[in-house]
């Protein structure tokens, strides 16, 4: 497959639902989410806000089978508005900044299960 002259990510995007928990820093508010998709590099999920780009979240990343969430702190690369029906949340890209050294090879391993699986 061809790769776009402006397509600038490194890793697959793969389609991924699981379940994430973030939390914003500055607010200290807690979310829970459903990944749309997800790479080595970053996932992406739907918020009920716009958040701005460039703030840090910390993220637990609930992988099947695995008996501890991942645990990971990303930035907020961009925040759209959806395209569905109901038009109610935003589509929020983050790019990983820090995955828990204890949690990487659990995260690698499911990424090259939903690859070669």
């Amino acid at each position: 497959m061809a790769r776009s002259v402006e397509e600038k990510r490194k890793y697959l995007r793969l389609n991924s639902a699981l379940e994430i928990e973030y939390i914003i820093p500055q607010t200290n508010k807690v979310y829970n989410a459903t990944t749309k998709d997800i790479s080595a590099s970053g996932l992406k999920f739907e918020a009920p806000e716009k958040l701005s780009d460039g703030i840090i979240l910390e993220i637990k990343l609930k992988i099947p089978r695995a008996q501890n969430a991942i645990h990971a702190n990303g930035r907020v690369a961009w925040s759209n508005k959806t395209d569905g029906e109901n038009d109610s949340g935003f589509d929020v890209g983050i790019e990983f900044m820090k995955i828990d050294e204890d949690n990487k090879n659990t995260f690698l391993k499911y990424l090259c299960d939903l690859i070669y699986g």
